[in-house]
């Protein structure tokens, strides 16, 4: 079996192995990027049976013409970077990686609001820059520092991740506030209930987004829904960045509305130059790499090489339709 990685080096920039996928062919390669562009795809798969894609788009026009390729492994939970008709129509089985960083993910949410809430970053340089040693007094801070036990975080998509941040929320001393299609009774205790998402929105004192982007969520993030939420609401994003909108997000941070943002996510990746949210004030953006520790890239690696290992035997796994 001839297998190709489109886009390998986000997944293992060199600190991984790829053997245990390449034993599962007779010809594997390799290539740390692969531009979006549909001869130069088609030219790179057009003998493969099997791909490995991240971020490059197989679209129609190149899977009716890739003629041996009968396995797409999509080395991420999402698959919109695949065109799922075409791929049936041509018998193509695609295979996503549904659960891989979740405990890397939920660890990113807290750590952006944390901080948010004391500034690190900033006092380490103030301290390196020698304000410190300046100082005329014992210690010194720039911007009020947030304590979170007592307070309310309100958590829309309330699946594994959603459950992974709200347990570290818990331990912190948080109550939460959970919005979600699909409701679990057994995570009901004092500490954590579930509401609707006009709940959420009044009552939390931060917003954490770990639902999917859907039709029904596309910016549910927006200048109605910022008006329900309380004043200084702090905003954490390391889902989907099309969950917000972006410009009326920008309007409430510099109004005040909202105090502060947390995300790792924006509607456009990379961040455009243009984008409002890298001028409003009190915004921390990182770039998007709330999943990429190297645990969390090794677990998905092992389940990449696992899901054509499945399908090799006839019995595929984390197929989707």
């Amino acid at each position: 079996m001839k297998i190709v990685v489109l886009d390998g080096y986000t997944e293992n920039p060199g600190d991984l192995d790829w053997e245990e996928i390449r034993r599962l062919g007779t010809d594997f390669r390799v290539y740390d990027r692969t531009k979006n562009d549909p001869r130069l795809i088609l030219e790179r798969i057009r003998e493969a049976e099997a791909v490995y894609t991240n971020k490059t788009p197989l679209e129609r026009e190149v899977l009716l013409k890739a003629r041996n390729l009968r396995f797409i492994g999509v080395l991420a939970a999402g698959f919109n970077i695949v065109d799922l008709e075409a791929a049936k129509e041509r018998g193509i089985t695609v295979c996503n990686i549904p659960s891989y960083g979740t405990e890397a993910v939920g660890q990113f949410a807290i750590a952006l609001l944390l901080e948010i809430c004391h500034h690190i970053g900033h006092h380490d340089r103030a301290v390196h820059e020698g304000r410190w040693s300046e100082s005329p007094d014992w210690c010194f801070w720039d911007y009020p520092l947030i304590e979170l036990s007592g307070k309310t975080m309100g958590i829309i998509g309330f699946g594994r991740i959603g459950q992974c941040t709200g347990r570290i929320a818990q331990v912190l001393g948080m109550r939460v506030l959970a919005c979600d299609r699909y409701q679990n009774p057994a995570l009901v205790s004092e500490t954590c209930r579930y509401g609707s998402l006009e709940e959420v929105l009044a009552g939390s004192d931060v917003i954490a987004l770990h639902c999917p982007l859907t039709a029904d969520t596309e910016k549910i993030i927006n200048k109605e829904n910022i008006r329900k939420m309380k004043d200084g609401v702090i905003l954490i994003n390391n889902s989907r960045g099309a969950l917000v909108d972006e410009e009326a997000l920008c309007e409430a941070l510099r109004s005040g509305k909202v105090a502060a943002a947390g995300l790792d996510v924006v509607s456009s990746e990379p961040i455009s130059a243009d984008n409002p949210l890298l001028s409003a004030p009190h915004c921390i953006i990182t770039p998007h790499i709330s999943w990429a520790s190297r645990e969390s890239r090794a677990r998905l690696m092992g389940i990449a090489a696992e899901n054509l290992r499945a399908f090799q035997a006839g019995n595929p796994q984390n197929e989707v339709s």
